[in-house]
C-alpha cells in the first residue's frame, strides 16, 4: 500500500518524459536485412549519431536495439547538457589523477566541442526539444569541496571556455532558495533539453537520412570472419564489415572485452506533481540545472514548463523498488529545499548509467570493434559527439584525432561486468559523505 502523503494516486514508474514522447514497439519493426556495411549495437544516443552520420555519407547503417527505441537512458536522463563540465569536475582534483597541463588542456578543450556538436545537430535537423543553454549550478558539499571547484575553475575557463564563475554561499540564494551548500560554481556554457524529444527528434532524423532501424533484436554474438563480422541475434545473422558498440550501461556478453571494462551504475529520478507556480518560480530563480560535489551525487531542474522539480541522483547503485528510491529520492529533495516536504511524487524510474575505471568518457577501437561509451553520468552531449567522431573515423573523413580516442581503456582483474561490489561501494561513498559533511559543518560553527 502506497502512502499517499508521499505518491498522487495516478503515481507512475514509467519516465515522466514519456508524456510527451513514448517509445513504441512498431518503430523498427521490420524484417532483419542479411548484410550491411556497419551494424551498430545498441539504439542509444552514440549509435543515433553514428547513424545519423554514416547514412548522411553514403553508409548502410544498420542500428540494432535489444527492445524498443527509446526504452533505455537516452530517455531516462535529467536532460542536463554539459560542455565539459564534467570532464572538468574530475580534472580540476576531485576525482582525476590527471595533472599534465596539456593533456588537461586537450581533454577540456575537445570535450567542450560536444555542447557545439549537439546544437549543430539540433539546428540541422530541427529537433523540437525545449532545449536552452540555461547554464549549470554546482553546489559545494563542504567548505573543502568549494576551495576545490575555486582551482578548477580557471582550468575550465580556459581549456573548455565554461564561462565559470564561483558564487560563495552569502549569494547562493541569486541561484537557488536554499542554503544548503557552501556556495558553488555558475558554469554559464551548460545548457538543458528535453531528453525524450531530443532522442525522438535524432531517431526521425537518421531515419531520414537512411539509417536501417531493427528494434526487439539484441545480439548475442559478434565474431570475425573472412571479410568483415557476423552479427548473431535470436532473428538471425547479419554480415557487416564493421561493428559499433554504443550500448554503454547496457553492454552484454556479446562483446565481453568492452563490457569488463563498463562498470553500469543505476541512476534514479522522481518527478513531483505540479507546483504553486509561485513556488516553483522561486526555487530555481534562474532556472539552470543544479549539480552538487557529493560522492553519491544528485542533480535536479525544474521541468520544462517550470512546474515541477524533476530530482535524481544515486541513492542506490543498483536497482531497487521504485517505492524505495522514491523514499530516499524525496529524503535528499527535502533537505535541499525543506519547502517541498509536502510535495507529492508523480513518477519515478531509473536507468543504467556507464562508469570507466579511470572516470573518463572512452572511444576507439578494441578487437576490431569501434566503440563510445563511459561518460560516467554526463552522456547527453559526449555520447552524441563520440558516436560521431567514431562515424568520422570509420568513414577515413579526416577528423582529427581527439583526446578521448584511443586511451587506454582500463578493465581490472578478475571484473567480467558483474558489478557485484556496488552495494558495498555505495554505503562506503555514503559514511564518507556523511563524515565529510559533518566536518564541514563544525568548520563553519567555529
Amino acid at each position: 500500500m502506497r502512502d499517499a502523503r508521499l505518491f498522487t494516486p495516478e503515481f507512475s514508474t514509467e519516465p515522466f518524459w514519456w508524456q510527451a514522447w513514448r517509445p513504441s514497439v512498431e518503430r523498427g519493426r521490420r524484417d532483419l536485412p542479411a548484410r550491411a556495411d556497419v551494424v551498430l549495437v545498441g539504439g542509444g544516443l552514440a549509435s543515433l549519431n553514428a547513424a545519423l552520420e554514416l547514412a548522411r555519407s553514403g553508409t548502410n547503417a544498420l542500428v540494432l536495439e535489444a527492445g524498443a527505441f527509446g526504452t533505455g537512458a537516452s530517455t531516462r536522463n535529467g536532460g542536463g547538457v554539459s560542455g565539459g563540465v564534467n570532464v572538468g569536475k574530475g580534472l580540476g582534483g576531485l576525482k582525476s589523477g590527471i595533472t599534465s597541463e596539456a593533456e588537461k588542456h586537450a581533454l577540456l578543450s575537445d570535450a567542450a566541442l560536444a555542447l557545439d556538436h549537439l546544437e549543430a545537430v539540433i539546428q540541422r535537423e530541427g529537433i523540437d526539444c525545449a532545449y536552452v543553454r540555461s547554464g549549470r549550478f554546482m553546489g559545494a558539499f563542504t567548505p573543502a569541496h568549494f576551495t576545490q571547484l575555486e582551482k578548477s575553475c580557471d582550468a575550465l575557463n580556459a581549456h573548455a571556455k565554461a564561462g565559470a564563475k564561483m558564487l560563495p554561499r552569502a549569494r547562493q540564494r541569486e541561484e537557488m532558495a536554499s542554503d544548503f551548500y557552501f556556495g558553488g560554481m555558475v558554469v554559464e556554457r551548460s545548457g538543458r533539453l528535453h531528453p525524450a524529444k531530443y532522442y525522438g527528434g535524432l531517431l526521425a532524423a537518421a531515419e531520414r537520412a537512411g539509417a536501417i532501424l531493427v528494434a526487439e533484436t539484441p545480439v548475442t554474438q559478434v565474431e570475425r570472419v573472412a571479410g568483415g563480422w557476423r552479427v548473431t541475434t535470436p532473428r538471425g545473422e547479419v554480415a557487416a564489415e564493421r561493428i559499433f558498440v554504443g550500448s554503454n550501461g547496457y553492454t552484454g556478453a556479446a562483446t565481453p572485452a568492452l563490457r569488463r571494462r563498463i562498470i553500469p551504475v543505476a541512476s534514479h529520478m522522481i518527478a513531483t506533481e505540479e507546483l504553486d507556480s509561485a513556488l516553483a518560480a522561486s526555487l530555481i530563480p534562474r532556472g539552470r540545472t543544479l549539480a552538487e560535489t557529493k560522492r553519491v551525487l544528485c542533480y535536479y531542474r525544474l521541468s520544462p514548463d517550470g512546474r515541477r522539480v524533476l530530482f535524481g541522483g544515486r541513492p542506490r547503485f543498483t536497482q531497487v523498488a521504485p517505492e524505495t528510491s522514491a523514499r530516499l529520492l524525496h529524503a535528499l529533495m527535502v533537505e535541499r529545499f525543506p519547502q517541498l516536504a509536502g510535495t507529492r511524487i508523480t513518477h519515478n524510474w531509473m536507468g543504467n548509467l556507464a562508469f570507466s575505471f579511470d572516470q573518463l568518457p572512452h572511444m576507439g577501437e578494441l578487437d576490431g570493434l569501434y566503440y563510445a561509451m563511459c561518460c560516467n553520468g554526463s552522456g547527453v552531449a559526449m555520447l552524441g559527439w563520440l558516436g560521431h567522431q567514431c562515424a568520422r573515423k570509420m568513414l577515413g573523413g579526416g577528423n582529427r584525432v581527439n583526446a578521448f580516442d584511443g586511451r587506454p581503456f582500463p578493465g581490472q582483474a578478475f571484473y567480467d561486468g558483474n558489478p557485484w561490489f556496488l552495494p558495498i561501494v555505495g554505503a562506503w561513498y555514503r559514511h564518507l559523505d556523511r563524515r565529510d559533511r559533518k566536518a564541514g559543518e563544525r568548520v563553519t560553527t567555529r
